[in-house]
């Protein structure tokens, strides 16, 4: 099997290369020539046997549209465009619409594993017409953890739900990785407290917290044992936001991944807007003693 690959930073780059490691042939395109194979998105189709497949592996938004935009004026009838970035599923109906007049397929694919893809694999969740994700299955099969396929590949339901599916691990990720948080600073707190990394490290094996997240602090506390080294400042990268929105729209309770993802606001906060009025107020109403700007 032969298939375009748009988009080569950290993940794509590391797929492509798993992909050529299992056996499938991919021609690649970045902008950067230094990664790239061809020129242009023209020459990868170009270089592609019919029935086309491109994989897509931008940042969502405008650079999602933009490839889906060009790749349109060059594939036809029975080609198939996978959009494997963490485009919002909304955008994947939308897209899946675009292409249908011309016949070209789309599934869309969410993807986790990161920068450790490469040596471990890739949980790949799908969504689209089954007939599409049967045709692709070698590409899944080559990108997925070795063994079973269901414990790391599933076909969630139509166009959109595989990134939906995505947005949810995403937004259940924030919430465990600000409990761990939590649980480290206040373990670094406490004065009896005299080995912080070998308590986290106590816990990968028989603990009902052991996990990939946990292994992965451990990691980071043995290469900077106090954190010293990185700000306290998170970003994200949107489908936290999204998991929320879609939790308030379908009225389901989301305390945890909504706490998680506020507490991201609050670290790209230097002085907080909001808790100056909280002490003004209780400067006000009780006379409380407040600390003075410098």
């Amino acid at each position: 099997m032969h298939i375009g690959l748009i988009g080569l930073g950290k993940m794509g780059g590391n797929m492509r290369t798993r992909l050529r490691n299992n056996g499938i042939e991919v021609t690649g395109y970045a902008r950067s020539k230094d990664v790239s194979d061809v020129e242009s998105i023209e020459a990868l189709v170009a270089a592609l046997p019919s029935p086309k497949i491109v994989w897509i592996m931008v940042p969502h938004g405008k650079p999602t549209d933009d490839v889906i935009n060009e790749l349109e004026n060059y594939l036809g009838e029975g080609d198939l465009i996978i959009e494997g970035g963490n485009s919002r599923f909304s955008e994947d109906i939308r897209h899946a619409a675009q292409l249908a007049p011309k016949g070209i397929g789309y599934l869309d694919c969410g993807v986790s594993g990161g920068v450790w893809g490469l040596q471990n694999g890739y949980g790949l969740m799908v969504g689209g017409d089954s007939a599409l994700v049967e045709r692709a299955m070698p590409i899944f099969d080559a990108l997925r953890p070795e063994g079973e396929r269901a414990e790391g590949f599933v076909h969630v339901g139509d166009v959109g739900a595989g990134h939906y599916a995505k947005m949810v691990h995403n937004g259940i990720e924030y919430a465990m990785m600000q409990a761990f948080a939590e649980g480290y600073e206040l373990l670094e707190k406490k004065e009896i407290i005299k080995d912080v990394h070998g308590t986290f490290a106590a816990w990968q094996r028989g603990t009902v917290v052991r996990s990939w997240l946990l292994d992965l602090l451990v990691l980071a506390l043995e290469e900077d044992p106090n954190l010293s080294q990185i700000k306290g400042y998170v970003e994200d990268s949107g489908e936290g936001r999204w998991t929320v929105e879609e939790g308030i729209a379908n009225a389901v309770p989301m305390p945890a991944i909504t706490a998680s993802l506020f507490a991201r606001f609050t670290s790209r906060q230097d002085d907080s807007p909001a808790m100056k009025a909280v002490a003004a107020l209780r400067n006000q109403f009780g006379g409380h003693a407040v600390k003075k700007a410098e």
